[in-house]
């Protein structure tokens, strides 16, 4: 099978304490739109929007491209090592 990409935007909720608990990912339809829902979605937190890119066949996709954060999130640098 050809590669595909999928948008993604993933939330998160942020503690009191300051911790930050990641919700359920939203697929979207093309970059524009998952821009537009993590803003949205960065009031009740933060959020980010990636596209990974991949063989859902094999399960071989290349790392994530981040497209845009919004609000309070995670650090990726920390996240990846």
């Amino acid at each position: 099978m050809s590669k595909v990409t999928y948008y993604v935007v993933q939330p998160f909720a942020v503690s009191p304490r300051g911790k930050f608990r990641a919700l359920d990912a939203i697929e979207a339809k093309d970059p524009s739109t998952a821009r537009l829902r993590a803003e949205r979605l960065a009031a009740k937190g933060g959020a980010i929007a990636f596209a990974r890119t991949g063989d859902p066949d094999t399960g071989d996709f290349d790392d994530a491209v981040v497209l845009a954060t919004f609000g309070s999130t995670p650090d990726l640098d920390a996240m990846t090592g």
